[in-house]
């Protein structure tokens, strides 16, 4: 890209050779209005908003579709730019029912923003009396049409996205409305649940159910920390006032996706989580879980765990600063650590990959994992760079989500196939799980010419793998110490107790726990403050968006106080 020089609104700016005029506006510091751009998707010049006069061009531009060239001399604010928007803005409001007192986005919302710019007090046509449909039936937010002002941002997004298209224009002219598969119910479509669209939406046409009126852009917190549910680490931005949780937020600009969420992250643990809090320690007095002080529970804790022979399991729901505080404690009591649930299968000598490399492969081969169920970001990745011309393989001897996407579905006895496959691409990319053969993972080692990614059972999984914490046995354990965290746990999960001493800190209750002897609470994800280490590799902040409630405390902080009475 080569050095162009422009002059906006006067002042001569510098830009890029490739750039639009909003873009080098933008850099320049200079607002251009705008309501159909996102920076995330591309541009269509469809609202006329950004509109711009070009002097040795004939009418008016859109900034966000007209290239900028050496020498262009812009105007931005001109008398008939401000009548043209004005009136664009009128027709915009004439078109729907955009009465903003009765809103929900009203105060927050773009449109709105832009009346108030141009001055805009009240309607020069009458608004019409066509109704148009209130979708409700997606479970996490609400499509309302009358709202809606045709911006096909979250149609772009959709697509260029998530890469999922299930939004389209359906009917022409003032009928015009965003469909979702051709006429369906949005809750019967193909819809991920991903939110995207929500969060690129200017105006009140799509609802947030659970943050609706619950505070406007200058009266809320706003946190960006990491995303607990798998191993990926996407950067989330945590909207709360006075101490609720409102919703959660992909950041756009942040890595490795770049604002891309799924449902897991954004809506599952605000709306979806039914379980009990652990609120307080209890201890186990005449065959029952007590309450108890912490005093109480970390002496009772020490006393049992002094017992020797002491086996600690930990799950991918913890940080590095409690896992590492968790081997510490063993290193004085000189017991084993260990990890709860499934790990990865070790690949030496292949090639790491990065998150960013998927979108961009030209061959996705996915084995011994479902990424759409399990790091649903990654899915949605591999299915964009299928848009692009890529082709997927799916090694799978058993259902698979990815396999109605694939180009090539393979079972275990054909994985030497891949071989080929990999080398007649450029950029091959294999992503892998826990369940991955023996069998399957000789063939790809021998794949030198891909990039690997190990998609981690858990959120912390290559936190654990690097700290050495592996499956360990029990051998007869005479005290053992689970650090749960928010992992969804079950009998059937943990090992048998055997008359062996237990203590558990776990951030909510299950029937699984009702058989230790102290119960210990841990913070949520919203509470946690820390780091983690994604299936790259990479350490990710946590910053606690909402304070912990009272009587719980920090893991790291109640494994030091335990190691310390030890």
């Amino acid at each position: 890209m080569s050095e162009i020089h422009l002059t906006i609104d006067g002042v001569e700016v510098v830009g890029q050779s490739g750039q639009t005029i909003l873009e080098v506006a933008q850099s320049a510091g200079v607002d251009i209005p705008t309501l159909c751009h996102h920076p995330m998707v591309s541009d269509l010049g469809g609202c006329r908003l950004c509109l711009v006069e070009v002097e040795k061009m004939r009418g008016f531009q859109t900034a966000c579709t007209c290239p900028a060239t050496d020498g262009m001399v812009v105007h931005t604010e001109t008398p008939k730019l401000f009548e043209t928007r004005s009136l664009v803005l009128q027709l915009l409001f004439y078109e729907r029912n955009h009465y903003c007192m009765y809103c929900p986005t009203s105060g927050d919302c773009e449109l709105q923003d832009l009346a108030y710019r141009h001055n805009l007090d009240h309607w020069l046509f009458e608004r019409p009396a066509e109704n148009k449909d209130v979708d409700a039936s997606r479970k996490y937010f609400v499509m309302d049409h009358n709202r809606c002002v045709l911006c096909r941002r979250c149609i772009r997004a959709c697509d260029e996205i998530v890469a999922n298209h299930t939004l389209q224009m359906a009917y022409r002219g003032s009928h015009s409305v965003i469909s979702a598969d051709l006429g369906l119910p949005f809750g019967d479509s193909s819809c991920v649940s991903c939110g995207t669209c929500l969060q690129v939406c200017p105006t009140g046409a799509l609802i947030d159910r659970r943050s609706v009126y619950g505070g406007h852009r200058e009266q809320v917190d706003r946190t960006v920390t990491t995303c607990m549910q798998c191993s990926v680490g996407c950067q989330i931005e945590v909207v709360s006032a006075h101490r609720r949780l409102l919703r959660v937020e992909g950041v756009w600009e942040a890595e490795p996706t770049h604002g891309l969420l799924c449902v897991d992250g954004r809506f599952a643990p605000l709306y979806d989580e039914q379980r009990e809090r652990v609120t307080g320690p209890r201890v186990r007095r005449d065959g029952k879980l007590v309450d108890a002080t912490w005093d109480e529970a970390l002496d009772v804790a020490a006393s049992g765990l002094k017992l020797g022979d002491v086996v600690a399991l930990a799950t991918g729901a913890n940080t590095n600063e409690a896992l590492g505080g968790l081997k510490s404690l063993m290193d004085r009591l000189s017991g084993k650590v260990g990890c709860l649930g499934a790990t990865l299968p070790c690949l030496d000598g292949v090639t790491a990959g990065a998150v960013t490399d998927v979108p961009e492969a030209d061959l996705v081969i996915v084995a011994g994992v479902d990424p759409l169920e399990t790091n649903r970001v990654l899915g949605y990745l591999a299915k964009r760079a299928k848009d692009h011309g890529a082709r997927i393989v799916v090694v799978c001897d058993g259902e698979n989500t990815m396999a109605k996407f694939a180009d090539v579905n393979l079972n275990s006895g054909q994985a030497s196939q891949t071989t080929e496959l990999v080398a007649q691409a450029e950029k091959p990319v294999v992503l892998y799980g826990a369940g991955l053969s023996s069998e399957v993972a000789a063939n790809l080692r021998g794949l030198s010419k891909a990039k690997f990614l190990g998609l981690e059972p858990g959120a912390n999984g290559r936190g654990m793998a690097e700290l050495g914490i592996a499956p360990v046995k029990l051998n007869g354990a005479k005290a053992q110490l689970w650090l749960l965290g928010e992992e969804e746990v079950r009998s059937t999960c943990l090992p048998a107790k055997h008359g062996a001493f237990t203590v558990a800190v776990a951030s909510y209750q299950s029937s699984a726990l009702d058989e230790v002897d102290v119960l210990l609470p841990a913070p949520i994800w919203a509470e946690r403050s820390g780091h983690i280490t994604n299936l790259e590799g990479k350490t990710m902040a946590l910053n606690g968006a909402v304070a912990m409630p009272k009587g719980v405390r920090d893991e790291t902080d109640v494994l030091a106080d335990l190691a310390s009475r030890l």
